[in-house]
């Protein structure tokens, strides 16, 4: 573990360094770019000079020494989701709560079912079975936005406050959501069950999204009495770590949502604990250590994005399967914002263009590899994983380097309401 470690932040570090003095691209997208040129590099170097198997090292590497999927969804996530949460103003993301709460519920159950559909349709009309429940699976684990991704390119395009806390404040909150009906959709498919008591569904959706934000109030809540009766800043920063893996070691044992826990938590502490609980120098330790934490993650997660691509089969079908479904996630993505957004329409203020941001700036990343990879075996996994690592690749890239554009053309309303829309 140690030299994997090792090997990761070293990588991490020289091409991050590398891109600050040359190349400039917002730091995830320049980790993605890094990994995936370093894996076609050795792949490439293989198939000319098969007899040194550097493809069959990394290879081992990306599927033996890292498992993605447990870094990601039982590590990383927490503390990437608990930094991103620690510096989102609540007040104004509580204005803005039934326009986040349709996107990352509505939204997320809309995408499912189209791209479920539409993913069936394209499957048969390639000849590639893959069954219709777990075409609704694929939907479901591609639909969340990754609010990794979606922060860090957020914060590096400069958007508007208001744009960035309802596209950031979906992306913390419908992962969680993603994550349940992800669930609820493999316990189906693996069981052939159709007709899953309504029971059943409500106690999962109660266990992991109500338990987890109820765990993540009661540990932010007994964190701030901690940091409330302590004027010390490295130990308080100590604390909010500690709280962070404990709080998720304990969601998981529960089966509770800690994605969902972890976001609760860093809203309470970022917001009641920094008001209330912290003198200026705590919050200055807690921002710096808590900062650095998130870069130095965010560099390994998008590292080995790109280093994942050796764990996939590329093959032709599989690569037209994946084109073809670029286009559905999108269409699914504009489906889940719109509709929404159209219900909502008469509670909430927008400023001109944050439909086409929302849509843009819906993100794929991380989660949604992660998902992907914990499948069980079935017929049609195969192209399922290809399809989702092509699908997070072209949206960090293409839509991670463009959205900035968007952002910039956002100006504060001078306009009626109604002329957002």
């Amino acid at each position: 573990m140690l030299e994997t470690v090792t090997i990761l932040l070293v990588a991490a570090s020289i091409f991050g360094y590398l891109n600050f003095r040359i190349f400039k691209l917002p730091f995830a997208i320049a980790m993605l770019v890094a990994g995936l040129l370093a894996s076609l590099f050795v792949l490439t170097f293989d198939a000319y000079l098969p007899s040194y198997q550097l493809g069959q090292e990394l290879r081992e590497f990306a599927l033996q020494e890292v498992d993605f999927s447990e870094a990601l969804m039982r590590g990383m996530l927490s503390f990437l989701l608990f930094a991103g949460a620690l510096h989102t103003d609540m007040k104004v993301l509580a204005k803005w709560s039934k326009a986040i709460f349709s996107l990352a519920t509505v939204g997320v159950a809309i995408s499912t079912v189209v791209i479920g559909v539409l993913s069936f349709g394209t499957f048969i009309l390639l000849d590639l079975n893959v069954p219709f429940l777990w075409c609704l699976v694929f939907g479901a684990l591609i639909s969340p936005t990754d609010p990794v991704a979606v922060l860090g390119i957020m914060k590096a395009a400069g958007a508007p406050k208001q744009v960035e806390t309802k596209v950031v404040g979906e992306s913390l909150f419908n992962d969680g959501v993603g994550v349940v009906l992800f669930t609820l959709l493999v316990s189906i498919a693996i069981g052939g069950d159709t007709n899953l008591e309504a029971i059943e569904v409500v106690k999962l959706i109660l266990l992991e999204v109500i338990g987890g934000m109820g765990l993540g109030l009661i540990a932010g809540w007994i964190t701030y009495l901690a940091l409330k009766d302590l004027d010390e800043p490295n130990l308080e920063t100590l604390i909010t770590v500690a709280m962070v893996m404990g709080v998720s070691g304990l969601a998981f044992s529960l089966h509770a949502s800690a994605p969902l826990a972890c976001v609760v938590a860093g809203l309470f502490i970022g917001n009641k604990g920094r008001e209330d609980a912290m003198s200026q120098d705590t919050a200055d330790a807690v921002d710096t250590v808590w900062s650095f934490i998130d870069e130095a993650l965010n560099a390994v997660l998008f590292l080995l994005v790109g280093l994942e691509v050796v764990a996939f089969d590329f093959d032709k079908s599989y690569l037209v399967a994946a084109i073809l479904l670029i286009g559905v996630a999108l269409f699914g993505r504009f489906l889940a914002v719109m509709i929404p957004m159209t219900l909502f329409k008469a509670v909430t203020e927008m400023l001109p263009g944050t439909r086409r941001i929302l849509i843009w700036g819906g993100i794929k990343g991380g989660i949604s590899i992660a998902l992907a990879l914990s499948l069980p075996q079935f017929e049609g996994r195969d192209v399922i994983l290809t399809v989702t690592y092509a699908i997070v690749v072209v949206s960090i890239l293409v839509q991670g380097l463009t959205v900035g554009r968007l952002i910039q053309q956002v100006k504060e309303p001078d306009v009626p309401d109604e002329a957002a829309w």
